[in-house]
């Protein structure tokens, strides 16, 4: 593992059809994340189903990362979230989200703080969305080996029964402070 990356390292760009080439050299172990980024990632894209942003390293260029981000909503119904807003006089069933659909860094850049960059970099564009249409969370499915990661960012788990992925949520509302220290 290398030192941390610094954020003025990094340069993001949203996918494009002349980043296809790229994507090969793209580095994970993990055959659904590679597969997604090359084969769909862009196909999603086109469709509008998703928005994937790649993540540059500026000194050499390579490509480190991506994150895909899709609308959402958060389904509260028979969950310790719906007590709480039903005690607000909050009713729904469901809330609005923006999701991690998926999270990726390339095996020469993990544990280096980019994970970190993503996570907070989806905070911040779902408190943007949320400027302009509702949105009030944050959510993805992780993996059982990355909750640790998501709880440390603020994340809590919504429904720990799942065998596979764990459903996630953040509230934005706790991003206010690091959205309006970036916007200024």
């Amino acid at each position: 593992m290398g030192e941390k990356v610094k954020s003025e390292d990094i340069r993001t760009e949203k996918l494009e059809e002349k980043h296809a080439k790229l994507l090969d050299e793209f580095s994970t172990e993990n055959k659904e994340l590679k597969a997604f980024l090359v084969e769909d990632a862009l196909k999603n894209q086109q469709l509008s189903i998703s928005t994937t942003y790649l993540w540059f390293y500026k000194p050499t260029g390579e490509l480190v990362a991506y994150i895909s981000l899709l609308n959402d909503s958060l389904r509260i119904r028979e969950t310790e979230l719906e007590k709480l807003f039903v005690e607000k006089g909050i009713l729904y069933k469901s809330l609005p989200a923006l999701k991690i659909g998926r999270l990726c860094v390339d095996n020469r850049f993990t544990g280096r703080g980019i994970g970190t960059f993503l996570t907070k970099f989806a905070m911040i564009k779902a408190s943007k969305i949320g400027e302009d249409v509702g949105c009030r969370f944050l959510v993805l499915d992780s993996k059982k080996e990355s909750v640790e990661f998501y709880k440390k960012m603020g994340f809590w788990i919504l429904r720990g029964d799942e065998k596979e992925a764990i459903p996630m949520y953040y509230d934005l509302l706790n991003v206010a402070p690091l959205y309006k220290e970036v916007k200024h």
